[in-house]
């Protein structure tokens, strides 16, 4: 009968994995418009950062254009290159790197936004 609180709990935290997971798939519309696959944009950004992982991706309109964003962490690191690649034609578009700094001031401001609250 123990086991019953364990499982509950395991239950909630496969929910919130779910939920998150979710949250990070691409907007459909948004989706069906791109002619560059994600893998295809992620393998031009990473040639970018030589040695970089991945931590986030993102499609989205950006400046008029559709971007793959990819947040980039180089080996030995704490700033994290973004590198955008047109979504239609798989070229890099933007590389610009944020420091820890740029990262905490950008998180205060997705955190502000209403649509980030719900």
């Amino acid at each position: 009968m123990k086991s019953r609180p364990l499982i509950a709990a395991l239950a909630i935290i496969a929910s919130g994995v779910a939920a998150f997971a979710d949250s990070q798939k691409p907007d459909p519309s948004l989706l069906a418009q791109a002619k560059v696959e994600r893998t295809a944009a992620e393998k031009t950004a990473l040639t970018k950062v030589p040695g970089g992982v991945v931590k986030e991706s993102e499609l989205e309109q950006e400046h008029g254009k559709l971007v793959w964003s990819f947040d980039v962490q180089p080996p030995k690191s704490k700033n994290i290159i973004e590198v955008q690649v047109d979504a239609l034609t798989g070229k890099v578009v933007s590389v610009t790197t944020e420091t820890p700094v740029d990262q905490a001031k950008e998180a205060e401001a997705d955190k502000a936004k209403p649509d980030h609250n719900q």
